[in-house]
């Protein structure tokens, strides 16, 4: 629940996407109208990264990355002032995609305190006035694209997801002591970066709810233990499940994975008699026949990075290109185990969001694919209400929607900012040019909106 400066939940807005990853905030009074120059409260310069702004009752924090340098940042919320910041020398430079950054995990706070993960270093947490409380190293990791998952907090434990190409597996860690609470192995899940989410079961424990490779799945936040999974995701999951009450929604893109797309491989042991010509047990890149390869990088599905396929390289090579990308809600219950045939309320394979979490907001939940496809769906069938592009923004989108006021404020990679009006049949209230990338999702407190550019931080909101 928000409230007025000084009188503030432990954090307004606390983690990635805000409470719970829901995306949404109690407030009114935001403005539709956005600029450079236009509705701007204050305007701060940052370095280099696409984390996204948490807010607590007075501060504001970021990660940031220079040359040979990780930075946590401290803004007043008030004035956008920088009260400190504090810098960590990287471990080492892990192999990054272009479009990602050091700095791409969004810091969690608890109202006092901050937690961020660099995956050049690992974990480090900061008390409000900067102060170091703890430092975690991890990694290296083994994700061709880095790391971009951010961690969590819930129950007085903070949880991160490293799921990488060999030995993923699920963190948790006692908050105030930076020690490890559990550690909970994902031999199922190769290379992501959705960061999970809170579910509260109306009985049992907390649980972790995950979206990774081929399945969702939920973890008991107090000891770790798989509790029950859904198949039928995609290979490589970004976005955040969305939870509400006694349902998940939950979406996946990856390439090659569309209709059309997919491809049933043969086993290993077909494929070795085959093509294994020095009846060594594995493939090199010239063994593997034709018609089979990989269009892409040979290290995308070489997951020991060996210069071979074996038995469990292709196993996953194999679920990559039968793996389907879809939007679905999933209703658990109290049920354990494999859910997949008994608990999926819904899915679909339409328009489905490359990088953006979906956002339920007033009864509709919202999607924005590549190109600008804005989808409003009915959240208890998966029926759509209105598919549109939006005029003006038809572009790529890395930033989550998030909402408040009765509105759905969209942001796309190059800075256009759509407002919406909520509803099953949306419209575009206005169209606002920020004139630089955008990578990070806004966040929203108290009739203001905090939006990070390449360059800087907006505080947004009416004179």
């Amino acid at each position: 629940m928000m409230g007025p400066l000084g009188s503030a939940a432990p954090a307004d807005w606390p983690a990635f996407r805000g409470p719970n990853a829901s995306g949404i905030a109690d407030t009114t009074g935001l403005p539709t109208e956005f600029g450079p120059k236009l509705n701007v409260v204050w305007q701060t310069a940052l370095p280099a990264g696409a984390s996204s702004p948490v807010v607590t009752a007075q501060h504001i924090f970021l990660t940031g990355a220079g040359e040979r340098k990780l930075e946590t940042l401290c803004l007043d919320r008030s004035s956008g002032r920088i009260l400190w910041r504090r810098s960590l020398t990287p471990a080492r430079s892990e192999t990054l995609h272009q479009l990602n950054n050091p700095a791409s995990p969004t810091p969690v706070t608890d109202g006092k305190n901050v937690y961020v993960f660099f995956g050049d270093f690992g974990l480090v947490s900061y008390s409000g006035d900067g102060a170091e409380r703890w430092r975690m190293p991890l990694g290296p990791f083994a994700n061709l694209h880095g790391m971009a998952a951010s961690p969590i907090l819930a129950g007085g434990h903070l949880f991160m997801l490293c799921d990488q190409d060999s030995e993923s597996y699920l963190l948790a860690i006692h908050k105030n002591s930076g020690k490890v609470a559990w550690k909970t192995p994902r031999p199922e899940a190769v290379h992501g970066f959705a960061t999970p989410s809170i579910f509260h079961p109306r009985q049992g424990p907390d649980q972790i709810i995950v979206p990774g490779s081929y399945q969702l799945t939920a973890y008991s936040a107090a000891a770790g233990e798989r509790l029950w999974w859904v198949r039928g995701l995609t290979w490589q999951v970004k976005p955040t499940a969305v939870v509400s009450g006694d349902t998940i929604y939950v979406t996946g893109w990856a390439p090659g994975a569309d209709a059309g797309e997919r491809q049933n491989l043969p086993p290993f042991e077909e494929v070795l008699k085959e093509g294994d010509k020095d009846d060594d047990g594995k493939l090199s890149p010239d063994e593997v026949p034709e018609r089979l390869r990989h269009k892409g990088s040979w290290n995308a599905i070489d997951l020991g990075r060996d210069g071979f396929l074996d038995e469990r390289d292709w196993g996953f090579y194999r679920a990559r290109r039968s793996a389907q990308n879809v939007t679905m809600a999933i209703r658990p219950g109290e049920a354990k185990g494999d859910l997949t045939a008994t608990h999926v309320l819904w899915q679909t394979d339409r328009s489905v969001p490359v990088v953006s979490s979906p956002l339920l907001y007033q009864g509709v939940l919202y999607t924005i694919k590549d190109g600008g496809i804005l989808s409003a769906l009915d959240p208890a069938s998966g029926q759509i209400h209105k598919q549109a592009r939006l005029p003006g923004a038809i572009d790529n989108y890395f930033a989550s929607p998030v909402a408040a006021d009765s509105k759905v404020f969209v942001l796309s990679e190059t800075g256009k900012l759509c407002v919406v009006k909520a509803g099953k049949e949306w419209e575009l209230l206005s169209l606002n040019d920020l004139n630089e990338p955008c990578y990070a999702t806004p966040a929203l407190a108290d009739s203001r909106l905090y939006l990070r550019t390449q360059t800087k931080l907006y505080c947004f909101g009416k004179p």
